[in-house]
């Protein structure tokens, strides 16, 4: 697969997934509206797909349970990516926890707590 199209696939992807999570076709209660997808990596054939989660709340047990209630889910979304995206192969996704974007969202804000001094 070339880089172009297995850029469109992990966008894809992502834009089905986060559209799940908006419209609550997700029933699990761990995984609410205030989880992101972050980013999608697609492997080179196209085969699995690792799904990074973020979310701006303080708690990072809440992102650990949504990233346990999506992986529990992930059979219903591979289904769901399946029924409405034209591919020859639906990738098998795993879902993991990014906390990159709340530690920048931290740092960020003690760069300006110093620069306030």
């Amino acid at each position: 697969m070339d880089q172009i199209r297995k850029r469109r696939l992990e966008e894809l992807i992502r834009e089905e997934i986060s559209r799940m999570i908006t419209f609550g076709e997700i029933k699990d209660p761990r995984v609410n509206s205030f989880i992101s997808i972050t980013r999608v990596e697609a492997s080179t054939d196209g085969s699995h797909a690792k799904v990074w989660v973020s979310t701006l709340e303080d708690d990072s047990n809440r992102l650990d349970e949504a990233v346990a209630g999506l992986a529990h889910a992930a059979g219903f979304i591979q289904a769901l990516i399946a029924k409405r995206v034209r591919l020859r192969l639906t990738p098998v996704l795993s879902f993991h926890p990014d906390r990159g974007i709340k530690e920048g969202f931290e740092i960020t804000e003690k760069l300006k707590d110093l620069l306030k001094e």
